[in-house]
């Protein structure tokens, strides 16, 4: 993403000449797509708020940053009159307002380094003394941390009988996001040479894992034939060494199964089986408390 195209999709980022050099930073430091636009997007919101309150974002206040998570704790929720809960009534949810207020810190912190401000007003949180352990952290905002959501046993039940009818391709790619815990980009990254059959494992590269560590996990014997069915099956589309899953729609027959085909497989096996929460991360909260029970 250069400067321009940036700018035509935020136009307000091109009205704050700190604001468009901070993020032009993350593109050159090779922050994923997805990274960068949730950046872009979560600060063009914050500059959005500076200029209808009439605030130069570069001087503004930690009373300014109070405004703003105000607004956005008090704004109308999606969920209009299904509510079933005191906090949802209202505002982002709580990892929402997390996440519009990361790209704002490091745009101060960024501030800061380059000598324009003496103190960041977002802030990481500080510690109050008399406390046990060295005292509690206080953040602009309290993290909540919320148990995962994972299906009963008969909802469960049902996505895998659902699951069943599915192609091969569609059933080794669940087998696999549950019998190794993966994400969905690392599950969909997958290429032949990360398989070891012998020793039923497979390496999950560096670079498509949320914390940049590799890994090499195990799958079960189950998966195992399931996947050997899936490699003969690929071979009928396509012999080249590379990516595991292909698609086989005739728009882009042989190529990269994305990430979007895989989440709308997903939606469609949720829908068919009644179970409207469960996703593509399911199985790794799934596989993850499974392990946490044996």
């Amino acid at each position: 993403m250069d400067r321009k195209q940036m700018e035509d999709r935020w136009p307000v980022l091109g009205r704050h000449e700190r604001a468009a050099e901070w993020l032009l930073v993350w593109v050159d430091l090779g922050r994923a797509p997805r990274t960068i636009d949730a950046y872009a997007r979560g600060l063009a919101e914050y500059l959005q708020m500076c200029e209808q309150d009439g605030v130069d974002p570069v001087t503004a206040t930690r009373a300014h940053i109070a405004a703003y998570v105000r607004e956005l704790t008090s704004r109308p929720s999606r969920h209009g009159a299904n509510v079933v809960s005191l906090d949802s009534a209202a505002g982002l949810a709580n990892a929402t307002l997390q996440q519009r207020l990361v790209p704002v810190r490091l745009f101060y912190d960024f501030l800061m380094e380059e000598g324009l401000r003496a103190s960041n007003p977002v802030g990481r949180g500080r510690y109050t003394p008399g406390r046990r352990f060295g005292g509690q952290q206080r953040a602009l905002v309290p993290r909540l941390s919320k148990l995962p959501w994972i299906p009963t046993e008969q909802q469960w039940l049902d996505v895998l009988a659902v699951a069943a009818r599915e192609p091969v391709r569609n059933r080794v790619m669940l087998a696999l996001a549950y019998d190794a815990g993966l994400r969905r980009e690392e599950l969909c990254s997958l290429r032949t040479d990360d398989l070891d059959p012998a020793h039923r494992t497979l390496r999950v590269r560096a670079e498509t894992t949320k914390n940049r560590r590799e890994r090499v996990v195990p799958y079960s014997a189950a998966t195992s034939v399931v996947l050997s069915g899936y490699l003969a099956h690929r071979a009928t589309i396509s012999r080249a060494r590379g990516p595991l899953f292909l698609s086989e729609s005739r728009r882009n027959h042989a190529q990269p199964l994305t990430l979007w085909t895989w989440s709308k497989v997903v939606r469609r096996i949720a829908i068919a089986a009644g179970v409207q929460r469960f996703s593509t991360h399911t199985m790794r909260h799934l596989c993850l408390t499974d392990l946490g029970r044996v």
